[in-house]
């Protein structure tokens, strides 16, 4: 009888299993021209890429430990350095965050789970 029971404890956590918010982020380069250099800050944490061809767009996934503003640092084609402020980040946020780099600016557009966390 306690190999059933084991197996049974064992299909239930497979079942349920544990959750782990995280923050499905897409980075977009709609400008036309390579973007060479992109980074992006978090709370507690930054990622990024060398460079991102026109059209083309990033993936990343991340948790957020502590509370603070986004920021966005890329250097265009023309080797021009750029910032842009993004949203506030509450621990334990997540959902979708789309960040689209267009020749007017940035733009941010995060679903409301993500600027809402804990």
């Amino acid at each position: 009888m306690r190999p059933l029971s084991a197996l049974v404890l064992l299909t239930s956590f497979t079942t349920v299993g544990c959750h782990s918010p995280y923050v499905a982020t897409t980075v977009s380069n709609r400008t036309g021209q390579p973007i060479e250099l992109i980074e992006v800050d978090y709370p507690s944490a930054s990622f990024g890429t060398q460079n991102l061809a026109p059209g083309s767009d990033f993936h990343y996934r991340f948790k957020v430990l502590g509370s603070g503003p986004m920021k966005l640092l890329y250097t265009d084609s023309a080797h021009q350095d750029h910032k842009a402020d993004g949203p506030f980040l509450k621990e334990g946020a997540e959902g979708l965050l789309s960040i689209a780099i267009t020749p007017t600016g940035v733009t941010w557009q995060p679903d409301t789970t993500v600027t809402a966390g804990k």
